[in-house]
């Protein structure tokens, strides 16, 4: 059974930074993809970033160049950086991990934002002004 759990949420002042992690147990498929979303209440879930297991990532344009995600193969955990944050950061961050797919020999698909199949509990980051 797959588990996720984040850790590593909590308040702050507007430019500092904070690191989320996701501790995923029960997760050995062999192509992969690991992502960040949030969650402001009454709005849509969005995605923040998202690695797969041949080391591609990619960035909502929001945090592009302020937040990294980054792997721990070794702690089966995974990170999310977060340089700059700004009060719009504001949200519940919720890790998720998936199967990747591939057609042919092109570069690996992830899932699209809601479809990923396991996902955390969230944690909630607050940044103040």
């Amino acid at each position: 059974q797959v588990h996720l759990v984040e850790s590593g949420g909590g308040s702050v002042q507007s430019g500092r930074s904070l690191t989320l992690s996701c501790e995923l147990s029960g997760f050995t498929f062999e192509q992969y993809c690991l992502a960040w979303f949030r969650q402001i209440p009454g709005r849509e879930r969005e995605g923040v970033t998202r690695i797969d297991s041949e080391g591609m990532a990619k960035y909502s344009d929001a945090v592009k160049g302020r937040f990294t995600i980054s792997t721990d193969l070794a702690k089966s955990t995974f990170h999310l950086e977060m340089k700059r944050l700004k009060p719009e950061d504001t949200a519940i961050y919720y890790c998720a991990a998936d199967v990747a797919t591939r057609n042919g020999v092109g570069p690996l698909i992830c899932p699209r934002a809601n479809e990923y199949k396991y996902w955390g509990q969230g944690t909630q980051v607050t940044v103040s002004s």
